[in-house]
């Protein structure tokens, strides 16, 4: 497997709107359709955030039902839930989506940040216990994401004390305001602080989104594209769908020789147990 890369697809997230790119995809149906074509083209995760009636983040869970079962019944890309669609939500609104529709994997931030520098993206040590233990529960697997070094650190803290489970994989986010930039040097510095053990992947937010895309390639990690964390494909040029990124990262994993990771190989890779 180790020509083979991932390949996530984060369609939506909970900040891209329509005035931002018209063709982000925000109600279950445009997600769903939106993720089977990304499926088609090479993808094998689909990071899953779902909105309200009025386009606003939200962790409704009749939202993430409606979604996850129509992804389901169109193909069997592995499901990512989000915990965290946006600020502001109690504990088990962020909990009900991955123990109640059973995703393979959910997220899992691993610590506390200044969102955007004007509110508090709150994940204390008492919810990251009680999310840990459930996921294990639920057989779930963390994606650790990583905005600061610190986060790593955490999450290597929580691996001691058995509230996660080796091996660990991790997503390192570059670029988000509050968090660690989107440089080189800073992604080469992540990485040198992984266990052994351990799998990635990693973008950046916005105009720094390939240059992270190709050094995460060049480091041997797997990567994470879509409309969530970027709506231009190159400068000055929105992207018409998240199938634009998924085909260029395509591009740029067959330049390297290597091979876009189908779903059940992703889930090789990662150790998870399929869910139907």
């Amino acid at each position: 497997m180790k020509n083979k890369v991932i390949i996530t697809v984060a369609t939506t997230g909970g900040y891209t709107t329509k005035e931002h790119n018209p063709n982000v995809p925000l109600t279950p149906v445009e997600i769903a359709d939106e993720v089977y074509k990304c499926y088609q083209a090479g993808a094998a995760i689909a990071h899953i955030h779902v909105r309200d009636e009025t386009g606003n983040p939200t962790m409704d869970f009749e939202k993430f039902k409606e979604t996850v079962e129509l992804i389901r019944s169109k193909c069997d890309i592995v499901i990512n839930i989000t915990t965290s669609g946006g600020t502001g939500f109690n504990d088990d609104e962020r909990m009900k989506p991955f123990v109640e529709l059973l995703p393979e994997i959910a997220s899992y931030d691993c610590g506390t940040m200044n969102w955007q520098h004007t509110t508090v993206f709150e994940n204390n040590p008492m919810f990251l216990e009680k999310l840990g233990k459930k996921m294990q529960e639920v057989n779930v697997k963390p994606e650790i994401e990583v905005f600061d070094p610190g986060m790593l650190y955490n999450a290597l803290y929580y691996a001691k004390k058995g509230i996660l489970k080796e091996p660990l994989h991790f997503q390192f986010v570059l670029g988000a305001p509050g968090g660690i930039a989107a440089t080189v040097e800073n992604l080469v510095y992540l990485k040198s602080l992984l266990p052994e053990n351990a799998t990635w992947s990693a973008f950046g937010i916005g105009k720094e989104s390939t240059p992270i895309l190709m050094t995460t390639l060049a480091l041997g990690g797997h990567v994470r594209v879509g409309m969530e964390d970027n709506s231009y494909l190159f400068k000055g040029q929105l992207a018409e769908s998240n199938v634009d990124f998924v085909e260029r990262s395509k591009t740029l994993i067959k330049e390297l020789g290597k091979e876009p990771a189908t779903p059940e190989e992703a889930r090789a890779i990662l150790g998870l147990t399929k869910k139907v």
